[in-house]
């Protein structure tokens, strides 16, 4: 900045010309006339050099505080400079050249606000235009960067290659009995058996905020998923999901409401359409401890030839976020309920009930370790009639646990490499959905942000 403005000449030449004496005569041994010399020649740091000695006995002296200040300042020490302009202004409130400095000291320090609140009272003072010109140009600098904290983005792109066990959630028996028609031994279609493939996947997705003011901002953001099998190709799968809404308060509290849509591809062919309604209040405890509660509404929506399999989804639940080890690492746990209303389904509707434990600690300062463990468990309110004989009505009744474990590296702040090992189990009274499944995976991930 200080390059682009030309400010130390014009600055310097402005503070000397609004300066008005009246100070004691300087001690001999401070060759203020030197330091004058050695900044026009562009020698900031020279100057800060022969000057910082003498600066416990000069304090309070306008001219040697204020050559002092651009010294420090134009030799990359604002906050040294900030000290010394402030000592000037305390002796001389109207001295423009000083007020202006400060500004960019500020300015410096990142610590914007204070900048622009030194620039906009020099411009009360009607400065002459060469020191306008220069505190215009740093309110524009000024007010790209307020526009930038605004508005943020983030994306992210994803490549993953995996072997899963189990690509269709499905049983491992490959003939099973149906009791409504006295226990008659049936064969499966393959595709409704466990099978293995190896897969390569791809992810890309981003998520852009606008801060409308303190208490209010909008947010919205997609995730793009696709999924290529080595075999078993008809179980390739596309996912678009997409989402957006406001978030309210600020500080220890913040509150969201959204809306949310997405799309399931199967095999080329579009699987399902999902749409819904979220909400979400995160209280902040303080630094290492968040509470949060959260719900969401979705109507999932099967292509026509499927279109049994309707449901609407109600979920709720409440997670504690803790921060540990200085803030090396974390641990989550999140206890959930729900309901879904499928009127035409086999098994009808459920209610669920779950709960999530999570963890992540540092390593060193480019690997983290994470796991997680889950369960929830399912009761089906409709007696499955295939399931079912004429002496035993069978409501089918899930329980399902899964784990996973993994390091995230980080090549460098934008590049991580993932490693990851996950698997589930769901153990059900009704054998067709009785399955496992391991997935073993390694993501390379680039952020954007």
């Amino acid at each position: 900045m200080a390059n682009s403005f030309s400010v130390r000449r014009t600055l310097l030449a402005l503070g000397f010309c609004l300066w008005v004496s009246g100070n004691s005569a300087f001690a001999a041994d401070v060759d203020l006339d030197k330091a004058d010399a050695l900044m026009k020649q562009g020698k900031a740091a020279e100057a800060y050099a022969l000057l910082e000695p003498f600066e416990f006995e000069q304090s309070g002296n306008v001219k040697f505080d204020y050559l002092l200040g651009i010294a420090a300042l134009d030799s990359g020490k604002p906050d040294k400079a900030t000290l010394a302009f402030e000592r000037v202004l305390a002796m001389d409130p109207d001295f423009a050249g000083a007020r202006v400095d400060m500004g960019r000291a500020y300015f410096a320090l990142g610590d914007i606000t204070r900048a622009k609140t030194e620039f906009e009272t020099v411009l009360t003072q009607n400065p002459p235009p060469a020191a306008k010109v220069t505190i215009d140009n740093y309110l524009a600098a000024i007010e790209k960067q307020e526009s930038a904290k605004k508005t943020k983005g983030t994306a992210y792109f994803e490549a993953t290659l995996g072997h899963d066990t189990n690509v269709n959630f499905a049983t491992s028996q490959s003939q099973i009995a149906v009791p409504a028609l006295g226990n008659l031994i049936f064969t499966l279609n393959p595709t409704g058996v466990k099978a293995p493939v190896d897969y390569l996947g791809f992810a890309l997705g981003g998520e852009v905020n606008h801060q409308v003011n303190p208490t209010l901002g909008l947010y919205a953001g997609a995730d793009v998923r696709t999924r290529s099998n080595s075999t078993q190709d008809h179980f390739d799968s596309t996912s678009l999901d997409a989402r957006a809404g406001v978030a309210l308060g600020e500080g220890a509290n913040v509150v969201r409401f959204g809306v949310l849509g997405g799309r399931y591809e199967l095999d080329g062919r579009t699987n399902r359409d999902t749409n819904g309604l979220s909400a979400e209040w995160r209280h902040l405890i303080n630094p290492a401890n968040q509470l949060s509660a959260f719900g969401q509404y979705a109507r999932y929506r099967f292509e026509p030839t499927i279109s049994v399999n309707n449901f609407d989804q109600s979920t709720y639940g409440a997670n504690w976020l803790h921060i540990i080890n200085d803030g090396k690492g974390l641990f989550t746990a999140s206890l959930f309920t729900g309901d879904e209303r499928a009127p035409l389904r086999a098994d009808g509707g459920k209610r669920f009930n779950g709960l999530r434990l999570g963890g992540q600690v540092q390593l060193n300062e480019k690997t983290e370790l994470f796991a997680g463990l889950g369960a929830q468990f399912s009761k089906y309110d409709v007696a499955n009639a295939a399931f079912s004989s004429p002496t035993e009505s069978l409501t089918r009744d899930d329980k399902q646990y899964d784990a996973n474990l993994g390091i995230n590296w980080h090549y460098d702040k934008l590049w991580t490499v993932r490693p990851q090992i996950s698997h589930i189990r769901n153990n059900s009274n009704i054998v067709i959905y009785k399955f496992d499944r391991t997935d073993v995976s390694i993501t390379i991930r680039r952020d954007f942000k």
